[in-house]
């Protein structure tokens, strides 16, 4: 079962998210920070990471470019959310290391189908539940 991490700080598109990704059978983790994220990543490093541009602390680019500087996370993929829409803050996104760029609003069917394909593309054929993760959002 792929194991997704879900950085984001807005609670409701979080938790869409979530629901989503775990009826197509994902284990799902949550975080709403960059320094969160990043702890959760040296933890486990997951094999898809959905994470928001625009975080509290540490922006999305910059977990992004924390994260490819790990190297226990070489496999991880990122999928990168945000409502920035300009050409230039694409070419920032795709430099700091993500994999896919979607813009909000987004089509959660489309984000499921990317979601698959990039845990398919990490080698996420099944990496079990974190110790001590309750499951919860």
């Amino acid at each position: 079962m792929p194991n997704i991490l879900v950085v984001e700080d807005d609670t409701d598109i979080r938790d869409l998210i979530v629901l989503q990704l775990r009826q197509d059978g994902h284990q799902v983790r949550t975080a709403s920070s960059g320094p969160e994220a990043l702890a959760a990543i040296e933890r486990q490093p997951p094999d898809v990471v959905i994470l928001d541009w625009g975080l509290p602390y540490l922006s999305g680019p910059q977990v992004c470019r924390r994260v490819r500087a790990m190297p226990e996370a070489g496999r991880v993929k990122v999928l990168m959310l945000t409502v920035q829409v300009t050409d230039t803050d694409m070419v920032e996104g795709m430099a700091s290391g993500a994999d896919v760029f979607m813009t909000k609003p987004f089509d959660i069917h489309e984000l499921r189908e990317r979601v698959g394909s990039l845990a398919l593309q990490s080698g996420g054929a099944g990496r079990g539940p974190v110790a001590g993760d309750s499951g919860m959002p």
